[in-house]
């Protein structure tokens, strides 16, 4: 079986697939401070729930924006998987042309958000994820990467919120009754909330309106569920478009790690 991780700044989300079927999936706080040791430990618990065994592991690919936790999940995967992983960065074949000024800058999970939505949809795209901070990347029909937005995170908005204004409450992120609200916590919620959705909607027009052209608009990440109802941009929501992606990737690379 093929072991996907992304590392995210928040969350690192590990997959499991046995050939296209994604098989199970789970969702770990991502912290620099644990050693490889504590990492196999708790992946050990999560396969053993799942009765998957190190074993099973034929291949891993990692995406990783945290770089203190690559080498740690590099000699993971070296000391108990007994294997040499995948890594998106240079010299990966991604099969995608990286129209940035510095392609070097981009974010690996945004290069494999876009390889995976351009697999699926074949047409030009704008991929919206809601992650730590909250991106927005272009897609040509013809499959190349054509650069993108970086916002703060929901998350990000609703913390500092919290730190900086001592008479308010943290809520949880979730949608409120209506915008003119009646009460404290349901207030910020409406902030948050409704702020988010004008954030998205205005940022994929603009980026429509510079494209010139239709782009199909895909969302993925922790939050999209919530935020594309209330949207009027995004069309289709796919939670594990990230570890897809992976998995294209380390097919367009196989044999060649």
């Amino acid at each position: 079986m093929l072991l996907v991780i992304d590392v995210g700044n928040t969350n690192a989300v590990l997959g499991m697939y046995r050939g296209e079927e994604l098989v199970r999936s789970w969702r770990i706080t991502t912290d620099k401070s644990r050693t490889v040791d504590e990492y196999a430990m708790m992946v050990h618990e999560l396969f053993r729930l799942s009765d998957i065994h190190f074993k099973d592991i034929e291949d891993v690919i990692i995406s990783c924006v945290v770089p203190p936790l690559l080498n740690t999940l590099e000699e993971l995967c070296r000391e108990y998987f007994h294997l040499r992983p995948y890594v998106v960065g240079p010299g990966i074949r991604t099969g995608m042309p990286i129209h940035y000024d510095n392609p070097k800058e981009v974010g690996a999970d945004r290069i494999v958000n876009a390889v995976a939505a351009h697999e699926r949809s074949r047409r030009s795209l704008i991929v919206v994820d809601f992650g730590t901070a909250t991106t927005f990347d272009a897609i040509s029909s013809r499959g190349e990467y054509l650069g993108g937005a970086i916002a703060p995170g929901i998350n990000i908005s609703a913390e500092a919120l919290f730190e900086r204004a001592s008479k308010l409450p943290r809520v949880e992120f979730t949608r409120p009754p209506q915008a003119i609200a009646k009460n404290t916590v349901n207030s910020i919620q409406a902030g948050l909330f409704f702020g988010y959705v004008g954030l998205v909607d205005g940022i994929v027009n603009q980026m429509k309106e510079e494209a010139g052209d239709d782009p199909l608009v895909m969302a993925t990440g922790g939050l999209a569920g919530i935020i594309a109802p209330a949207s009027k941009t995004i069309e289709e929501v796919h939670p594990n478009l990230t570890l897809e992606g992976l998995r294209i990737i380390y097919l367009r690379n196989k044999g060649n790690g």
